[in-house]
């Protein structure tokens, strides 16, 4: 265990795998693995929206309309 307090000034970076090889030349295996992990996360993303998409559409027989809005406007706060 560590007893170092972090740096609180500094950024937490948003790619921290590929920040830890900047001054190296990334291989095809790491940029295969990183292709392979967003492929599944899209399509984990994509079944899940389906998911939420129907029982929207059961949602409503139950009037959680309040509900239907906000998964809606999730939706549509893509990156």
């Amino acid at each position: 265990m560590s007893d170092h307090i972090p740096d609180l000034t500094k950024m937490v970076s948003d790619t921290p795998r590929t920040d830890e090889n900047e001054f190296d030349w990334v291989t095809a295996s790491f940029a295969r693995k990183l292709e392979r992990q967003l492929n599944a996360a899209n399509e984990r993303i994509k079944r899940l929206e389906e998911a939420g998409d129907v029982l929207c559409a059961a949602a409503a027989f139950m009037g959680w309309h309040m509900e239907i809005e906000k998964w809606n406007k999730s939706k549509e706060a893509k990156p």
